[in-house]
């Protein structure tokens, strides 16, 4: 959240900074059409499909396959379509975020993919956070990059506590508004 990358790849150099509070659009400025986002996943596209702009959850047990789906997602959006993706790991096990990072490195989409960790040991209000600096780097490829950008959250469920915790400290947040589906929209 502070631009102080962990992976040893070098210092982030960003030529903008935004913050992560900040009004969601108005409802005029949003766009109102449904588009499919074509996944590269027979059984998504074909069942399921995913729209633009829209939401979707990932219910499951542990190891029934959802870091592979969201690592194929992920693979799929830079390698087929040019686009980003935005890992916010809210509450991750450390292990788990380490091993995410490796997983893609070694599949040649890292530098497609912006990753965001709030560890479990840290404090709520850090692991609040984190969902909205993932909104915000996605606004940013969205809006000034213009590119297809796929925002993961990581376990939402995590995400909810910290919110209800931190509520006196940050006042109330509102994390899915923020992303509308057109491409086009400026923030501010």
């Amino acid at each position: 959240m502070f631009g102080e990358p962990l992976d040893n790849l070098g210092e982030v150099k960003a030529k903008e900074h935004w913050p992560i509070h900040r009004q969601a659009p108005a409802f005029a400025e949003q766009e109102t059409t449904i588009k499919m986002l074509e996944t590269g996943l027979k059984v998504i596209d074909l069942i399921t499909p995913f729209t633009r702009g829209g939401k979707v959850g990932a219910y499951g047990g542990a190891g029934v396959g959802k870091t592979v789906v969201i690592q194929e997602l992920i693979r799929n959006i830079a390698t087929e379509h040019g686009g980003f993706s935005v890992f916010a790991g809210v509450g991750e096990r450390s292990r788990e975020g380490n091993d995410l990072w490796h997983e893609m490195k070694s599949s040649g989409v890292i530098a497609k993919t912006v990753m965001v960790f709030g560890q479990m040991n840290e404090p709520p209000g850090v692991r609040l956070r984190v969902a909205l600096t993932g909104l915000t780097m996605a606004e940013y490829f969205r809006d000034v990059e213009g590119q297809d950008v796929l925002l993961f959250i990581d376990n939402i469920y995590r995400y909810n506590p910290r919110r209800h915790g931190s509520v006196g400290v940050a006042g109330p947040l509102a994390i899915c508004s923020r992303l509308p589906a057109d491409p086009r929209h400026r923030d501010g």
